[in-house]
C-alpha cells in the first residue's frame, strides 16, 4: 500500500488514533473509503470514456482508408 509497510501502517495508524480520537477516527475512515471509491470510479469512467473514443477514431481512419481493390478501380 502506497510503498509503505505493515509495521510503517501500524505506526500511522497509531498516530492518527492519538490525534483524532477513537471516536472520530472510525467516522473519518469511512469517509476516506467513500471518497477513495469515487475517484476509483471516475478514474474508471475516465478511462473507458477514452478508449471508446480512441476506438471511435481507429474506426473512422479505417474506414477512410482506401483498399487495394478501390485503387486498381481506378486505374482500369
Amino acid at each position: 500500500m502506497f510503498g509503505l509497510g505493515f509495521g510503517e501502517v501500524i505506526i500511522i495508524l497509531f498516530i492518527a488514533l492519538l490525534f483524532i480520537g477513537p471516536k472520530k477516527l472510525p467516522e473519518l475512515a469511512k469517509s476516506l473509503g467513500k471518497s477513495l471509491k469515487e475517484f476509483q470510479k471516475a478514474t474508471r469512467d475516465f478511462t473507458e470514456q477514452m478508449n471508446a473514443e480512441s476506438n471511435q477514431d481507429e474506426t473512422k481512419s479505417i474506414a477512410q482508408k482506401p483498399t487495394d481493390s478501390d485503387e486498381n478501380s481506378k486505374n482500369v
